[in-house]
């Protein structure tokens, strides 16, 4: 039976008058799909010739859209299974078994999403390079070094349970009934593109293959890794109180934590009477600079080429650990206008297309100990099972946590082995094979110390050569060949956060709940809950490491000392929770989860900031205060709030500065009476995040060093050698050497907070600039001037990028989202990333905001990521729930679900979430059978 494409199609923004994110038409979206696949279709026949203009054709390119009607035979079930699709090209799956439900679902993620799938187990077992040729081996190469598929072999082996590994099996079976029988072509569009290269064809399907993507998902959200390097980083340029002032303390008194009435309180107490040591527990953004063995320009120059190495890692589900945050928070229904909670979330990660949220329901006829799931929510495609969601009688969201649970250790390295406590321990090591599509294959050996550290620095030729020269403190040993750099990682010992996903599906009440979370080892999240009976609640899972006294965990720290090894891990049972709050409501958005000063153990001394979280708190006290109810639609429009933080602090002295050019006056008077929102349309919000872009510039960019500024932005600086700065005025050329996704100063919260810190100081020396080099604008010598400059250099910025009539800016023409395929849409050739790739769309929202849709100041104004889907779960009639994703089912760049949501996504709409057979079959547009 051919495939079933009679849908919705999806949308495609236009450059008219039309608001940012509208849906054009229906037929005008169908004549624009069809008319971007004839195009595709044409040139591809014109550039391959004949023989390729055969090959490519309408009919090819649809040939693997996925069949959504009928009937299908699938040898493995028991019993038959409904595939019920809306009209998004969602799927709700109804089985009568456990098994035959796992199977169904991998049966048809394969067949949306197939290649996704592919591409993320080549990416977690380091096997990019069978794909996609030479590009690739470097990062095979690191990725082999971390393991995680031999990690992820591990957990298989030894601890997940008969029933986990039972659905996982399941899993694979459906996955593999996919491929069965089918060439490349009839998988994806991108395996024909691929075909034209190499004669890549892809393998069966494995449990492993499923477990890995969780290592994945840990690594891009692993907490303070890119802190640790970046203060180590910025040593060459500043000194400890500079450090300091770019790590500020988090505002406890100000932006609440998410944890107020937790279970935490008896058992600091018995901590402190006990006389225990679970490390230091930070009182501030950061330690800065002090108290390790690692400063030096030896060392910056090494984590400077480790960096490197991490910034050409393809990433999972965020910016290679950049920006990473998210928005969770539950009324109770004592604050709801239907009386039973509300749970709000919108995950923040990188933008990929397809998006890396898969939605789905999995339902058992009835529910047994023969069948025992009704859950729906979202997952990602090559894992079974739902990550967020809600069943019959509870929902949960979650939050990056971003606790500290990754160490940077240096090794002295001596012959075969590492120093350890005065002796020398050999290294365990393993040979590595390496298969290049279109070249020779290149074995690599990797080194990992006695508890399992890999010694990443194997990994690239600067680490090996400036480790010879890394400065350490007067008790180190001597250096000989060099120092190496390995990593302590929890994701890099075997875990269960798969059997928490499985358990987390089931769970019918708050201990059920906190049984499964705490199965939730890595990555460890923020998890919120509510239920059917009115209860709310939050936990902390997660392996997280406790550190010797003194070791926050916050900078590299010597290898070769056991002292600064991990003392263990914090109890289960002794990290933070809270269950029916008083207040009413919880609130997690990465701030700091405790109070330092109420608990104990080091959870992190970076914390995100808080800016988003007390937004969202003020928002709900608002609507609470004096009796309000909170609405399904008020928590949707709580995620869409974009008022601008640093605005409502900055724009105040911004309009008190005197400025003589009458262009940058018009500009300056577009401030005036701005309610400080960032709507697509908003010309103030524009000219605004320009002038908060060059603030940072001029303030702190122009004084960073070269590792943590944009590639290819070259600045006249003072010289610098291994003792710090020369005294002689001599100025050398540096370029930046980061992506500018990446860069610094980035504008997040925590530049809110260095900014706030500094503007009680107005002869602050990071308000001091000099003139430019052709003497245009002049040096700064205080905060006004400095504030002056940035807004001539915004006006004149904006004039560029936007034209000098300031009516016809608006922040969205600034603020655009691009939808990249994450391999050959970035890499490949032009007419595949047209084929590929969609946008732009003009965004409303920002960085630090509620509605997340993120932008580094150092490198530009683009979308970077974005709120990757959003949902509200109604717990009164679950219903009448709402959800989006930022682009479609599909993983087709040509079926009609490919981006049908993004419009719906851009305006800040949500789509009826159906989950009782009744609501399931009244919006289902298509059935599939699928029988044994």
């Amino acid at each position: 039976m051919p495939p079933n494409t009679t849908a919705t199609v999806g949308a495609q923004p236009g450059k008219s008058g039309r608001k940012a994110g509208a849906r054009p038409g229906r037929s005008g979206r169908k004549k624009g799909r069809r008319l971007r696949l004839l195009v595709f279709v044409v040139v591809l026949a014109i550039v391959g010739g004949v023989a390729y203009g055969s090959y490519w054709s309408v009919s090819t390119v649809r040939a693997s859209f996925p069949q959504t009607t009928g009937s299908i035979k699938l040898d493995g079930l028991s019993g038959p299974v409904e595939v019920k699709r809306d009209g998004y090209g969602v799927p709700q799956i109804y089985a009568s078994s456990d098994e035959d439900l796992f199977m169904a679902q991998g049966y048809v993620q394969a067949q949306d999403r197939f290649y996704e799938m592919d591409v993320r187990r080549h990416m977690t077992s380091g096997r990019l390079s069978e794909m996609f040729g030479k590009s690739q081996v470097k990062n095979d190469e690191f990725l082999r070094t971390l393991g995680w598929d031999r990690i992820a072999q591990q957990e298989y082996d030894t601890k997940l349970s008969d029933s986990t590994k039972k659905y996982l099996q399941a899993y694979s079976k459906g996955v593999n009934a996919y491929l069965q029988g089918k060439d490349g072509k009839d998988i994806s569009l991108e395996y024909a593109a691929l075909g034209f290269t190499n004669d890549y064809k892809p393998g069966q399907w494995t449990p492993v293959d499923s477990i890995a993507w969780l290592k994945a998902m840990a690594w891009d959200l692993r907490g303070n890794m890119q802190d640790e390097i970046d203060r180590a980083l910025m040593t060459t340029r500043l000194g400890p109180q500079q450090i300091k002032d770019l790590y500020p303390e988090y505002p406890y008194s100000r932006n609440k934590t998410i944890v107020q009435e937790g279970q935490y309180d008896d058992l600091t107490k018995a901590f402190e009477q006990s006389g225990g040591t679970g490390g230091t527990q930070g009182t501030t953004g950061t330690s800065g600079s002090s108290g390790t063995s690692g400063s030096g320009a030896g060392l910056t120059s090494q984590l400077s080429g480790l960096y490197g190495v991490l910034d050409n890692l393809p990433t999972a589900v965020g910016v290679n650990g950049q920006g990473i945050g998210s928005n969770a928070w539950v009324v109770a229904g004592k604050y709801t206008i239907t009386g039973k909670p509300l749970l709000a979330n919108d995950p923040h990660l990188e933008a990929s297309l397809p998006s890396v949220w898969y939605q789905m329901g999995l339902h058992c006829r009835t529910v047994s100990a023969k069948c025992q799931y009704d859950v729906t929510g979202y997952t990602f495609a090559g894992m079974p099972g739902v990550v967020i969601g809600h069943n019959g009688d509870i929902a949960w969201g979650m939050t990056n946590s971003g606790v500290d649970v990754t160490d940077l250790y240096l090794e002295k390295l001596t012959g075969d082995g590492y120093l350890y406590d005065d002796k020398v321990r050999p290294f365990t090591s393993r040979e590595e094979t390496i298969k290049v599509a279109g070249g020779k294959s290149k074995t690599i050996v990797v080194r990992q110390t006695a508890d399992g550290m890999p010694l990443l620095s194997d990994r690239d030729d600067e680490l090996v050569k400036v480790g010879k020269s890394a400065a350490v403190d007067t008790a180190a040993p001597d250096r000989g060949d060099g120092y190496g750099i390995a990593l302590k990682w929890t994701a890099l010992e075997p875990g269960t956060t798969m059997d928490a996903v499985f358990a987390l599906d089931k769970a019918a009440d708050w201990g059920e709940f906190r049984d499964a979370a705490a199965l939730f080892d890595v990555p460890s999240q923020n998890l919120v809950y509510a239920d059917t009976r009115d209860n709310i609640g939050y936990t902390l899972p997660g392996k997280i490491p406790t550190r010797a006294k003194g070791d926050d965990g916050s900078v590299p720290a010597p290898g070769w000392d056991s002292k600064y090894a991990w003392t263990g891990y914090i109890k289960q049972d002794e990290l933070p929770y809270e269950y029916n709050p008083s207040r009413g409501y919880i609130v997690t958005a990465n701030q700091a989860v405790v109070d330092p000063d109420k608990y104990p153990y080091t959870l992190t001394t970076d914390w995100g900031y808080g800016a988003r979280s007390q937004r969202i708190t003020d928002l709900i006290e608002s609507k609470i205060k004096n009796g309000g109810k909170i609405s399904t639609d008020d928590m949707r429009q709580m995620q869409l709030d974009n008022s601008s933080e640093i605005a409502k602090l900055l724009v105040p002295t911004l309009l008190k500065i005197h400025v003589d050019d009458k262009d940058v006056r018009q500009a300056q008077q577009l401030l005036e009476g701005w309610d400080y929102t960032q709507d697509a349309d908003s010309a103030a919000a524009a000219y605004f995040n320009a002038v908060w872009r060059n603030v940072l510039k001029l303030a702190f960019g122009d004084k960073l060093p070269k590792e943590l500024r944009v590639k290819g932005q070259c600045l006249w600086v003072d010289k610098v050698d291994s003792t710090g700065p020369v005294d002689d005025d001599t100025k050398v050329r540096e370029c930046g050497q980061r992506a500018a996704d990446q860069a610094q100063p980035d504008g997040g919260d925590r530049w809110f907070e260095v900014v706030r810190t500094l503007m009680d100081k107005p002869d602050s020396d990071w308000w001091k600039t000099p003139a430019s080099k052709t003497g245009s604008r002049p040096a700064a010598d205080n905060r006004d001037e400095l504030f002056r400059r940035a807004m001539i250099d915004a006006r004149w910025e904006l004039t560029a990028k936007l034209g000098k009539d300031i009516d016809t800016w608006s922040w969205g023409r600034l603020h655009r989202l691009f939808l990249k395929n994450q391999t050959l849409g970035t890499d490949g050739p032009g007419i595949l990333q047209y084929a590929l790739n969609r946008g732009p769309w003009e965004l409303s929202g920002g960085e630090g905001t509620v509605d997340a849709t993120g932008w580094n100041a150092a490198g530009g104004y683009g979308v970077v990521w974005v709120p990757s889907m959003r949902m509200v779960v109604n717990l009164d009639d679950l219903d009448k729930s709402k959800w989006i994703n930022l682009t479609g089912a599909s993983g087709h760049a040509y079926s009609a679900h490919y981006t049908d949501q993004t419009g719906t996504w851009a305006k800040g709409e949500l789509l009826p979430w159906s989950y009782s057979g009744k609501a399931v079959d009244k919006s289902t547009s298509d059935t599939l059978v699928l029988n044994p």
